[in-house]
């Protein structure tokens, strides 16, 4: 298959720039990529509602675990408004109960509250890279049967993608598609306001992307 949809994970206004150039077909926006994602300030949603391809904005309060108490999902509801009202196409979403199995009850909620917009599944096979998960993503595709879309992600990169298309027939696959390269200025890093290096997602990489998913 050729029409595989590879979406970007970006964090920044440079890395949605990178994202656009080197062809993604659809953006996951966020803040605090180290941390996991949070959900994206105002100002680059603002910038991301002008990109050529859908922006799906990931809602998530807080770094940590998926847990959601009262006061996260309050937070989460406002932030799901937020993101329509900023124009983006849909959202990411998230929650678990404390045993690691998924928070219908909380999902349920944001799900409502997101009425018409898009939403993904992101699955990585319950492990950390997504290329060791392959027997339980094989089985989300095949429970799913059509009526939803299953995205696999989580350490892919264009040297193992094909692999991965391979072996389970995913619609969709996630990426941040990025390379290392100087985090700040030097009196940035020298005040501890920034590290040495920092990860962002590199037009040429995305390119490398959608070769390998091509085959």
């Amino acid at each position: 298959m050729t029409n595989r949809l590879l979406e970007v994970c970006v964090a920044d206004p440079q890395s949605l720039v990178a994202a656009i150039a080197g062809g993604g077909d659809r953006i996951e926006l966020c803040s605090g990529l180290e941390l996991g994602g949070l959900t994206p300030s105002a100002g680059l949603m603002r910038l991301a509602a002008a990109a050529p391809v859908p922006v799906y904005a990931i809602v998530r309060p807080r770094s940590g675990d998926f847990v959601c108490d009262d006061a996260d999902v309050d937070a989460m509801l406002g932030d799901i408004d937020a993101i329509r009202a900023a124009g983006l196409a849909g959202v990411v979403l998230g929650a678990s109960r404390p045993n690691g199995e998924l928070d219908l009850k909380v999902l349920a909620r944001l799900r409502d509250q997101a009425e018409g917009l898009g939403s993904t599944i992101l699955t990585s096979g319950g492990v950390h890279v997504a290329l060791d998960g392959i027997d339980n993503i094989a089985t989300a595709v095949s429970t799913a049967r059509g009526r939803i879309k299953i995205m696999a992600g989580s350490g892919l990169t264009p040297a193992n993608v094909g692999a991965l298309l391979a072996a389970v027939p995913v619609d969709e696959v996630h990426s941040s598609c990025a390379s290392a390269g100087p985090a700040g200025s030097a009196p940035a890093v020298r005040l501890g306001f920034a590290a040495e290096t920092r990860r962002r997602t590199d037009a040429a990489v995305v390119r490398a992307f959608k070769a390998a998913m091509a085959g």
